[in-house]
């Protein structure tokens, strides 16, 4: 069962490099930018890696090397609500759909070289194993329709031990002894995306290299069918 993270606020002051990432927002938005460029070069004026805010635990950074970009971007859309087009924030925030077309290298530019780099860290650790194990998740089932198997089942285990060998509730388990969290019922957003962090990992060291580069181009081809299927496209930055 995945649950959000709530917890006290803190009443520690914002590092000088936070608060001057949320007033170049403001400032830059003012002054007539527009509102997406202003948040990446907000985004790249940013220092903390985690942070309690309204309740909420964020954490920008998992495992110490995936920027976690967009969980950020809504971070920072929350502090200008008001100024930004409604319909534009949500695309971004919530279908990874930005309102501006920039290539590679602008972005990188606009974000900064590190947290460019811990971005790609992001896209193939996060975004592209949650890809692939919706990817076998869509080979089960219609392996199992075929074979006659009409009513919803779950195939987790099936595609887990394709994946990675063993059954998930395993690979959990694993993960938290190994992190020394507690073993609970629920997992929080946050350890979700460090536990698929930590999968990635998992898989590169006990898969082989034709296996682990096969599954990678199947996620990949996942991922690219979804931006196909989609009235707009979806970009990865």
């Amino acid at each position: 069962m995945l649950k959000e993270e709530i917890i006290e606020s803190s009443t520690d002051l914002m590092p000088p490099g936070d608060t001057e990432a949320i007033r170049h927002l403001k400032e830059a938005i003012a002054s007539g930018s527009h509102w997406y460029i202003a948040l990446l070069e907000a985004i790249k004026l940013w220092t903390s890696v985690e942070e309690v805010y309204n309740n909420r635990k964020y954490r920008y950074l998992i495992a110490g090397e995936a920027f976690d970009w967009l969980l950020l971007a809504e971070r920072l859309c929350n502090t200008v609500d008001g100024l930004l087009p409604a319909d534009e924030a949500q695309d971004l925030l919530f279908h990874n759909r930005p309102p501006l077309n920039l290539d590679e290298e602008e972005f990188k530019s606009l974000i900064g070289t590190i947290k460019y780099h811990q971005y790609l860290n992001y896209f193939y650790s996060v975004t592209v194993e949650e890809a692939l194990v919706l990817a076998i998740q869509d080979e089960v089932r219609k392996e199992w329709r075929i074979s006659g198997y009409y009513k919803d089942q779950d195939y987790t285990d099936e595609v887990y031990r394709r994946i990675y060998g063993t059954v998930k509730i395993t690979l959990l388990k694993s993960f938290r002894r190994e992190k020394g969290y507690q073993r609970l019922q629920s997992i929080s957003l946050s350890e979700l995306k460090e536990f698929t962090c930590w999968l990635f990992n998992y898989r590169i060291r006990q898969c082989d290299r034709s296996k682990v580069a096969s599954d990678t181009k199947k996620a990949l081809d996942w991922l690219a069918q979804q931006r196909t299927n989609n009235s707009r496209p979806i970009s990865d930055y």
